[in-house]
């Protein structure tokens, strides 16, 4: 199957964000005719990639005329379906209830329109953003570009797949076990998931025990992830964490990498760990030591996780109309979210050591990073599965198993708080991409970033558009 993309010759042309700033900077195209074009491309591909939650073009178009001050002024975007944005319901991926209007943006919108972003509307993302595949058994699934057979990974779906088919440069993503970097993997994209704290945050992410959720954004060009983080720390800065600054290029520092293929008991697939090795030895050619490690998560680390993913779950079910109003209803929920719900009533009694074990994980992993700069994993265990193997409909043990399978490298960074990026470093024997994962030390984007642009220069992120278009 050919892949599904929207670029062509408009004012969008192949640009990504940063070219997209230049462009508009010179005269050559006006912010409208830049959203206008991103709204066309939306329209054209948004539907069968099943990837768009809400549409708000009237006040996009309003904005563009007159746009917000700010390094991206005039740059169309969307942001993710679990965020607030005034005017818009917040439906977090499902339909158990009829959500209102936002009275005001969230804090994160509110940080992320002041870059001078334009935003579009909101992408969908899988119900509550628990599952690693967005397939709702009613709204339907969020489809891979690169294949319409494939899923578009999850939670940050919707995103990925319209960045991916160039129906926009960049778009809003948050992780909470890997929902930056699995849609990136999948899609071919760039998907940093900042340290813990970095960017601003809407209250109730704020307020977990373990703030295991971090928000970012999906590109296609390290350049534009660099920029996006240089411009939000200009709207928020974290003072307890190192800047991340103006970075442009590859560093000069050669670094000390672990290489991990091996999780707790979820090995990577032998294709996936051959093609790890592969970007290892990439690695060694570049000057940088690499040496293959043991993982470096406690063998608890899975369940602890589990359990506590679980949690929120159970809060969402319990708190249901409390939180989303009196139109909530919990049979509307899908298996997963039921099945995560059960499970953490279950076992409640396991609860506090869990969330302690998990708030210790950062110092496990500081002492690790003593010795090494970064590690390299593969971002995901195995190829991207079709739409069906993660069918939130099966049983919830199904699901779970192929989960854990399958999601098996991400979640450490989301207990830990450290950063991680996932690059398109590969492709498997059908020709998909696959994600390659580096994480570092909190606070320590910039080593990731520059690492990141010296694989850019050395590999081809080779552009969906070499398909054939629409």
């Amino acid at each position: 199957m050919s892949p599904l993309h929207a670029f062509g010759d408009d004012a969008l042309g192949e640009l990504d964000a940063v070219g997209i700033v230049e462009r508009i900077r010179s005269g050559a195209v006006s912010s409208s005719e830049v959203v206008e074009a991103a709204i066309a491309r939306i329209d054209a591909v948004g539907d069968e990639l099943g990837a768009v939650a809400v549409r708000a073009y009237d006040a996009a178009r309003a904005e563009a005329a007159a746009p917000r001050p700010g390094y991206f002024s005039g740059v169309p975007t969307l942001v993710k379906d679990n965020s607030d944005v005034a005017g818009l319901p917040t439906q977090q991926g499902g339909d158990a209830w009829v959500g209102a209007p936002a009275e005001a943006d969230g804090d994160f919108a509110r940080m992320y329109r002041a870059t001078g972003l334009v935003v579009l509307g909101k992408s969908q993302l899988s119900e509550f953003g628990f599952s690693a595949s967005a397939e709702h058994p009613r709204l339907g699934p969020v489809r891979n570009p690169w294949n319409l057979e494939h899923t578009a990974g999850a939670s940050s779906s919707g995103a990925a797949a319209l960045v991916a088919a160039g129906a926009l440069p960049l778009a809003h993503a948050n992780d909470g076990g890997g929902s930056i970097r699995i849609p990136a993997a999948v899609n071919g994209l760039v998907g940093l998931k900042p340290t813990r704290g970095r960017l601003a945050q809407d209250k109730m992410l704020r307020e977990m025990p373990v703030r295991i959720v971090a928000d970012g954004v999906v590109t296609r060009t390290v350049r534009d992830t660099a920029a996006f983080y240089r411009e939000a720390e200009k709207v928020y800065r974290n003072l307890k964490l190192p800047p991340i600054g103006e970075i442009s290029g590859p560093g000069r520092r050669r670094l000390r990498i672990a290489l991990v293929t091996e999780s707790v008991g979820r090995d990577a697939a032998p294709e996936v760990a051959e093609l790890t090795h592969g970007v290892g030895k990439l690695l060694e050619q570049m000057g940088h030591r690499v040496e293959v490690v043991a993982p470096p998560v406690p063998d608890t680390f899975a369940d602890d996780f589990l359990l506590y993913w679980s949690l929120l779950s159970l809060f969402s079910v319990q708190m249901g109309k409390r939180t989303y109003g009196p139109t909530f209803d919990a049979s509307r929920l899908d298996n997963l979210t039921l099945g995560l719900a059960s499970h953490c009533r279950r076992n409640l009694h396991r609860l506090p050591l869990a969330t302690a074990r998990m708030a210790a994980s950062k110092r496990t992993s500081a002492k690790f990073f003593s010795g090494y700069d970064v590690v390299l994993t593969p971002t995901l265990a195995h190829s991207t599965p079709k739409i069906g193997h993660l069918d939130p409909t099966q049983p919830f043990e199904v699901i779970m198993d192929r989960l854990l399978d399958w999601v098996a490298f991400t979640p450490l960074q989301n207990a830990t708080g450290d950063p991680a990026i996932s690059l398109p470093l590969a492709r498997d024997a059908q020709g998909m991409p696959l994600g390659m994962m580096f994480a570092a030390k909190q606070g320590n984007e910039a080593t990731l970033l520059e690492l990141a642009f010296e694989l850019e220069e050395a590999v081809d992120f080779a552009p969906i558009q070499a398909g054939d278009p629409l």
